[in-house]
Parts: C-alpha cells; sequence; structure tokens
C-alpha cells in the first residue's frame, strides 16, 4: 500500500432494487482505457449474486462481500479486503457499492480513518434514487431509505423510462428539500450516467451520522462456512437464510451442471408477489442468464458468470406472511429444472 497515495474511491449508495449495479455497469463501459478499476460489492443476503454480473476483465476487478452491511456486520472484513484489493491490483480508482439497506456513514468514517490515511481519498457520495419508490408509504418512512439521500452529496434518479412525469417531479421536489442542497440530480436513461459526473465530483461531504441500527459489531463476524466453499452437490442445493433492518432474504446455490428451464424459470419469478426482490444468475436451457426482478418487473440478460447458479430473495419482514418461505422457494425452483 506505500506505493499508492490518495486513489479516489467512490461511493454508490441507494435502496433496494434502486439501479446500483446497473448504474456501475454503465461507469465501467466508460472507463478509460489507461485506468485500472476495483468494484467492491456489499449486499444484504447471504450469497453474493452482484459479483456474478460483472464480465472478467483484466482492468476491472471485483470483490464481493455478501451476507452483511459494510457499516456494521462487515466493517471489520471490509478493511481487510481493500487493504488487499488495493495491494494486490493497485487501482487507479475503487467504486463501493453498499447494500441497498447499508447506511455509507459508517464505510465513510472507516475510509477516512487511521488504515486509510493518505491511501484513499473518498469522492462525492452517489445515491440512485427510483421515483416509484416515493409512492410507497413504508419505503419514505424507512430511515435507511431516508439516511442513504441525506449523506448523499448527488443523486442519480433511475429508472426515468418506468417513471411517469408526475413521478419524475415529485423526485425532484423530494431531494431540493434536502438540506445543503445536492450538487447535482441528474435522470439517468437506462441505466447510463455519464463518466463526467463521476470524475468531476469533489470530496464527500458525509453529512449524516451512523443511526443505532448501524453501530459497528463488537467483535468480528465468523468468515467460517457459507458461501465461499465448494459449489453444493448436483441436484442438491445450498440455503441461508437472515433477517435484518426490517428485511427477510433467502440464499439458494446450486451446482453448475444443474439446469433450469428459462421459460418456467421465469414464470414462476412473475408470480411472487410484487415487494418481492430477486435477482439471480442461472445455467438455464437457453445459456447462463441473470435475472433481476424489482418492482414487479422482471428481466433477463446474459451472463458470463459459471461457477454456479445463485440467487437471492428479499422481502420486507412486515409481508413475510404472503412472501415465500424457504422451503416453498426449495420447491418453487426445484420445478423449474429440466430433467
Amino acid at each position: 500500500m506505500a506505493a499508492l497515495s490518495n486513489v479516489p474511491v467512490h461511493i454508490v449508495t441507494g435502496f433496494l432494487g434502486s439501479g446500483k449495479t446497473t448504474l456501475i455497469h454503465s461507469l465501467i463501459e466508460q472507463k478509460p482505457v489507461d485506468e485500472k478499476w476495483a468494484i467492491l460489492v456489499n449486499e444484504f443476503g447471504q450469497i453474493g449474486i452482484d459479483q456474478a454480473m460483472f464480465d472478467t476483465r483484466h482492468d476491472v476487478v471485483v470483490k464481493g462481500l455478501p451476507g452483511g452491511c459494510l457499516c456494521c456486520q462487515l466493517a471489520f472484513v471490509l478493511q481487510a479486503a481493500l487493504v488487499n484489493l488495493l495491494a494486490r491490483s493497485q487501482p487507479d480508482r475503487v467504486i463501493i457499492e453498499p447494500s441497498g439497506l447499508g447506511h455509507p456513514a459508517g464505510l465513510v468514517d472507516l475510509l477516512r480513518g487511521d488504515a486509510f490515511q493518505g491511501v484513499v481519498e473518498v469522492r462525492d457520495i452517489l445515491a440512485t434514487l427510483d421515483p416509484r419508490r416515493l409512492d410507497e408509504p413504508r419505503v419514505v418512512a424507512h430511515e435507511t431509505f431516508r439516511d442513504q439521500l441525506e449523506i448523499a452529496d448527488a443523486v442519480a434518479l433511475t429508472m426515468r423510462d418506468q417513471s411517469t412525469a408526475q413521478q419524475l417531479s415529485a423526485a425532484h421536489a423530494f431531494i431540493a428539500e434536502r438540506w445543503p442542497p445536492r450538487k447535482w440530480v441528474h435522470e439517468v436513461q437506462d441505466g447510463n450516467l455519464p463518466l463526467a459526473r463521476l470524475l468531476e465530483g469533489g470530496h464527500a461531504q458525509g453529512n449524516s451520522n451512523v443511526p443505532e441500527a448501524h453501530q459497528p459489531l463488537s467483535a468480528p463476524p465468523s468468515l467460517e462456512g457459507g458461501f465461499f466453499d465448494m459449489p453444493p452437490a448436483p441436484g442438491a442445493p445450498q440455503c441461508e437464510t437472515g433477517t435484518s433492518l426490517g428485511y427477510a432474504s433467502t440464499g439458494l446455490r446450486w451446482h453448475p451442471s444443474d439446469v433450469f428451464d428459462l421459460d418456467r424459470l421465469a414464470a414462476q419469478l412473475g408470480e411472487m408477489p410484487p415487494g418481492v426482490r430477486v435477482k439471480g444468475v442461472f445455467h438455464t436451457d437457453s445459456g447462463w442468464r441473470q435475472l433481476n426482478r424489482a418492482g414487479g418487473t422482471l428481466s433477463v440478460t446474459p451472463a458470463t458468470w459459471r461457477q454456479d447458479s445463485r440467487v437471492e430473495v428479499i422481502a420486507p419482514e412486515t409481508s413475510v406472511a404472503r412472501a415465500p418461505t424457504p422451503d416453498n422457494l426449495k420447491a418453487t425452483f426445484a420445478r423449474t429444472l429440466t430433467a
């Protein structure tokens, strides 16, 4: 790390399903050819889906940290992972994507601490906002949703093509109520944010305290076991569950030789309750595919991931009675496997 000095670090925060990963993909596609980037992805769920959705490139290194929130449960892990990432990859720029239920204040404090003094430089914190979520009182009232926007230096309004003019106008008004004013608000078309928006920013302000729910743990979490091991046996999916910050998650993982019927898979995901968030990568009869369901809308795109099939299903705990249970999910996905 001694050779590195003031490496720019960009934090892209935002609530569940607000388009953070899609936006980061668009920034990678605009990356200067002479720069090497490191992407650190944190997920609320247990298995790490987003890291599987990045193409393998020599000039972009992706590290996933699933199973918690970077500012509390994974703060210890983050410091070690980032030190290792900087030393091994020597990146020109780092982008960190906290969990959709994570509060970045603790992350900013860590990056500004003694361990990274003079090594990294925290740039403007960018928050993504899906204007449609402002129509959901439960989301607007969620402390993390509001805090992510409070700490942000700038805001990208996503899902523009799926939002009405009234929803976009309400989003602009909602952001305008924040103090101090955001440096900029940009309506993102098809997930594409101009790279200049990222590069022109200055130092992060960090205008928010760490809420009680996100205070750091007194001891580091165990990293033994879990989804970093070898894939499960064919036909024997592995399951992990977790609850935090008012949400419950179920993660499933299959051997790469297990093949899913894409049509049946899409149909089953489409029948899940509207408030259920689903993202996964599957070996299907049409090849490897990413499936992403947010706001009740399902998208299917090609995937370069080949290590295993994996999915994360996240739902508000208040709707657990309507959301699928782990056993129901196992049965649901079993019905979509090919013979």
